[in-house]
């Protein structure tokens, strides 16, 4: 930055001022900042100000904002020492012991931090990132707390190193506008100074103009023959001082960052941020010449990089930023300053440049998993760099403390709404059932606490509608039905329209087909059925699968003809094995918990052994015919009872995972299985063929079942279908 901005004087009646300092008496030690404290203070640029300095808080007004400092942080957080808990049933209680009423006996904590669950890891490195000044990057699936925790970490950031920023015309070339940053709560009293200073100067204009018109005037009329002349001298002279004033009002600055009134650090949340938004902006004007532009430093916007200065800069989804901006992100990140100009080549603002302006903010960069994908390899590496990166868990071990937790997460919903009526201890423990059963894992909670908290809302507005005090177990449940995600929707509707058209069989025997059991979106369970059918090869044997596989769904087909191949009598060489799932959609198959399906039904095809209609089943199979876990076995299930089947074979591995709802557990018999042999002796009908199929096949590979080599899913990774 140059500094011969020039700035008439301020007058000799400005407000006096307390002596300027880099750090004011009574406030605490900077903390987690390593700028220089000379250089972060005030950026003057030899600007001078009508108001040159400020009056600092007051340690009483700082003690009232009640903010604590990152010293305080790291305590464990308990729920409300006032409320009762028994230890001897802990164990076994849904509350983890907790003695309550209702949700209202349960102390909610002021500090967001503190009232994240479950995010042990990510919420350690909140904390000493922001001591440290460390950027994060997070990465997990959605609502697992990821923007929560960044606007916590903007709370434990020192206020006291806030600045505002102020934008000066530059009377030397005013596309190049200067940058001036003063401690936060200077700015408003140096833009207030100028506007006094503009106003007293265009007030003594006014009147030396208008003395002038009235003597120009006055001649006139004392000469009769100048009366013309006169009016015409007293417009030109109206209009040459109607134009000048505006170069008075042009030396008002402009604060395009005002953080006077902020009580913590701030944070900006940029996810989706166009370039402007982001980078900052200089607005278009229409109007370049003739005296009625507008002076380029009033038309500069900051971006959202320049608003987070000394705070946080949250990023959601942040491969969906393009890569230019990606890279003028990291310049910004790596140099702690970026100039705003017009990001429209079009506009006039393409031709405004400011020096550069502070942009000393913590990143908080957040996304799935495919975000890492799209991301510009250097900004992630100078994240890395220069910071933490964390993946947010989907599931954590249910204990007593977290069931505990998971009531004070219950309570924390009911607050930050502020419309709610509070829960009975009995829907807390239904709430908690479902987290449960939602983890997909035994002995474990979900901490998808987005959906989940949106069925706390769907069960308080229910009971609000009723004009009840309290949420009770049975809102709870009326809103699990309420609050279906439309795939499960779209399950149901499919379950019974089958129905409808006899599409759907769950009764009797029938050659070559299957009930094979999916998973619609994340939720939501549906019945699948698998047909095969054996025909004379015109040409070589070949396997043909239809139904819109994708491509490992494709692949695990090929791994059964690998089983089918071994055992069978019959020579494929010959045959053509089909395959359909039926009514598959336009979504198509994905995954390879068909697999035990796709057996099933072609050897049952092959040996002219009906299956039963009853029973339903899913499971991946390997090329030595063991059956290996899947995901979603729980909807699966729910979805196979749903449908009216007697019977559902999940992989023995999955059995663990099972938390179906209690109406289901009296519906259907749940089997586990290990192998393709054990599958077989269930599913199919007719016993002297099937026993004598179901031998034949275990001597053939009877040393991988007998000693049940892949049982456990230790190297399995679960599909989702």
């Amino acid at each position: 930055m140059s500094n011969d901005t020039n700035v008439d004087d301020p007058p000799e009646d400005a407000p006096d001022a307390v002596p300027d300092e880099d750090q004011p008496a009574g406030q605490p030690e900077r903390q987690g900042d390593q700028s220089p404290p000379a250089e972060d203070g005030d950026r003057r640029n030899d600007v001078d100000d009508p108001i040159d300095e400020f009056e600092p808080v007051s340690e009483e007004e700082d003690d009232d904002d009640g903010i604590e400092t990152v010293d305080d942080l790291g305590s464990t957080v308990e729920v409300d020492p006032g409320v009762e808990v028994d230890e001897d049933i802990a164990e076994d209680d849904l509350l983890g012991g907790l003695k309550i009423d209702s949700t209202e006996d349960i102390e909610v904590p002021d500090r967001l931090v503190d009232q994240v669950i479950g995010q042990d890891e990510a919420r350690d490195i909140i904390i000493k990132a922001a001591k440290q000044r460390r950027h994060v990057m997070m990465i997990g699936s959605p609502g697992t707390g990821k923007s929560m925790l960044a606007k916590a970490m903007s709370q434990l950031l020192p206020k006291e190193d806030l600045q505002d920023v102020l934008v000066y015309h530059n009377p030397d070339d005013g596309n190049e506008p200067k940058v001036r940053t003063v401690p936060a709560g200077k700015g408003e009293q140096i833009i207030d100074a100028h506007k006094e200073e503009a106003r007293k100067r265009n007030q003594m204009r006014s009147i030396l103009m208008w003395i002038i018109i009235a003597v120009v005037l006055g001649y006139a009329i004392l000469s009769p023959a100048s009366m013309l002349l006169g009016v015409v001298a007293a417009g030109i002279i109206w209009l040459i001082f109607r134009y000048t004033s505006r170069g008075t009002d042009a030396m008002v600055p402009n604060m395009i960052v005002n953080n006077g009134d902020q009580r913590v650090a701030p944070f900006e949340d940029a996810t989706g941020a166009h370039a402007g938004a982001l980078l900052g902006d200089v607005r278009h004007d229409p109007f370049q010449s003739g005296g009625m532009e507008t002076p380029s430093h009033d038309r500069v916007e900051p971006g959202s990089i320049h608003k987070s200065n000394k705070g946080v800069l949250f990023v959601d989804e942040i491969n969906t930023l393009d890569i230019r901006t990606q890279q003028k992100l990291m310049t910004a990140i790596q140099e702690g300053e970026f100039a705003i100009t017009g990001q429209s080549e079009r506009s006039s603002g393409a031709m405004v440049q400011t020096e550069p302006v502070p942009c000393d903010f913590i990143m908080v960069a957040a996304g799935n998993l495919d975000a890492m994908e799209n991301m510009h390899p250097a900004l992630r590496n100078r994240i890395k760099g220069y910071g933490y990166e964390v993946y947010m868990d989907d599931t954590i071990e249910d204990t007593p403390e977290m069931r505990r937790k998971y009531a004070r997460f219950i309570a924390q919903e009911v607050e930050r709404d502020g419309r709610l009526p509070h829960f009975t201890d009995d829907a807390v423990e239904e709430i908690i059932l479902e987290a449960k059963r939602r983890s997909g894992r035994k002995n474990h909670l979900t901490l998808h606490f987005r959906t989940l908290g949106g069925l706390v809302r769907v069960a308080g507005d229910i009971a609000r509608a009723e004009d009840r005090e309290f949420t009770t177990r049975d809102d709870v449940l009326q809103a699990k039905k309420r609050s279906r995600s439309i795939e499960q929707q779209l399950a149901d509707d499919y379950i019974e329209r089958r129905k409808d058209y006899e599409l759907q069989v769950n009764e009797g025997g029938v050659e070559g087909r299957v009930n094979g059991l999916a998973v619609m979106g994340e939720d939501s369970g549906i019945m699948l059925p698998v047909m095969a059918e054996i025909a004379p090869a015109q040409g070589g044997g070949q396997v043909i699968a239809t139904g819109q596989l994708k491509e490992m769904a494709e692949e695990s087909v090929q791994n059964v003809s690998a089983i089918i191949k071994k055992f069978s009598d019959v020579d494929l060489s010959e045959k053509d094995i089909h395959i359909q799932f039926v009514q598959a959609g336009q979504q198509g198959v994905d995954g390879d918990s068909a697999s035990i399906t796709v057996a099933t039904a072609v050897i049952s095809a092959l040996e002219n052994i009906p299956v039963d209609q009853s029973v339903a089943m899913t499971g991946s199979l390997s090329v030595r015919g063991d059956v290996l876990p899947v995901g979603g076995v729980t909807h699966k299930i729910e979805a196979a009872a749903k449908a009216g089947c007697t019977k559902v074979i999940i992989p023995e591995a999955n059995e663990q995972d099972v938390m179906i709802e209690e109406e289901y557990e009296e519906m259907i018999e749940i089997i586990p299985c290990s192998n393709i042999s054990e599958v077989l002796d269930v599913a199919l009908m007719g016993e002297p063929k099937k026993d004598s199929l179901v031998d034949r096949l275990k001597s053939i590979t009877g040393t991988a079942f007998d000693q049940g080599a892949v049982g456990s899913a230790g190297g399995s990774n679960p599909s989702p279908q």
